[in-house]
């Protein structure tokens, strides 16, 4: 049963803190993975949340580009987002896709896709932090650990594949439960290849409907809930859906409904079926 490491309190300091509970230690050259925030988002967590834990660790911010378009879907015009919403200015940050050709990563035992593209910097590091939001999403349902493994290290082209299921060209008009599928399928990937040497953080803040890559999204339709820590990313997810469903905050059902009607509860079911974690999990709360 993988361990979760859960606080109520939301600071920075927290973040360190309940990364030393998960007990592993990254190694080398660490990559801090995290969603740079979509222009005109206003629910994206900023450099304050995460300053601690990537000084402390001397790692490297990395983003890949959009496979839309839009601010973030060029390397110029993403390199200066991330100036303007302040990683650039407080971290070095590695835009991983910035120049191709991408890093190809098989994935043998892939139920819909067999190959994973993300960005070819990516190889030059030993370990990753991955930082992510919890927050619902209008595709996928959720965002959490294992989105942010998947589409978020998907290069610009990677994302499209994911997306289309093996078709880019289907990006948006590909079968729906496929696509969260291969979700799944390029986790495991990404997964296997930093072999295990990843800690996920996930943060239950400002928790809207939509992910923090919409330029319009809804204003946070439920209170904040905590940090979560752990070295498993299916049981971090499942245990902030957990927390999520379990709180008795008004808005909960309008965040439930977005996950249930995308069925967004599949993607962590085929990412469980794969290997790449359990659904079972002992939740440790850290004052």
């Amino acid at each position: 049963m993988s361990k979760v490491y859960f606080s109520k309190n939301i600071t920075p300091q927290k973040v360190s803190e309940l990364y030393d509970m998960v007990g592993k230690e990254l190694k080398g050259k660490v990559l801090a993975k995290l969603h740079s925030g979509e222009v005109g988002n206003q629910n994206f967590l900023g450099p304050e949340m995460w300053k601690d834990i990537i000084d402390r660790l001397g790692a490297v911010v990395g983003e890949c580009n959009t496979a839309y378009g839009g601010p973030r879907s060029t390397t110029d015009r993403h390199m200066k987002v991330l100036e303007d919403h302040g990683w650039s200015k407080a971290f070095t940050v590695d835009l991983l896709d910035a120049e191709g050709p991408d890093l190809e990563l098989d994935i043998p035992e892939g139920k819909v896709i067999k190959k994973d593209y993300v960005g070819k910097n990516m190889a030059n590091y030993d370990s990753m932090l991955v930082l992510s939001h919890f927050k619902g999403h209008p595709m996928g349902g959720y965002g959490g650990a294992i989105k942010q493994l998947s589409i978020g290290l998907g290069s610009s082209f990677g994302k499209a594949y994911i997306h289309g299921a093996g078709e880019p060209e289907k990006i948006w008009s590909s079968d729906h439960d496929s696509f969260l599928a291969s979700m799944a399928d390029a986790a495991c990937a990404v997964a296997g290849f930093f072999k295990g040497n990843i800690v996920y953080i996930n943060v239950m803040k400002n928790m809207s409907v939509d992910c923090d890559c919409c330029e319009v999204a809804e204003d946070p339709c439920v209170a904040d809930i905590g940090i979560l820590a752990s070295d498993d990313p299916v049981a971090i997810d499942r245990a902030c859906l957990d927390l999520l469903y379990a709180c008795d905050d008004p808005g909960r059902d309008h965040l439930i409904e977005r996950i249930e009607s995308r069925n967004g509860w599949h993607t962590l079911h085929c990412a469980r079926d794969l290997g790449l974690g359990s659904e079972e999990y002992e939740l440790v709360n850290i004052d």
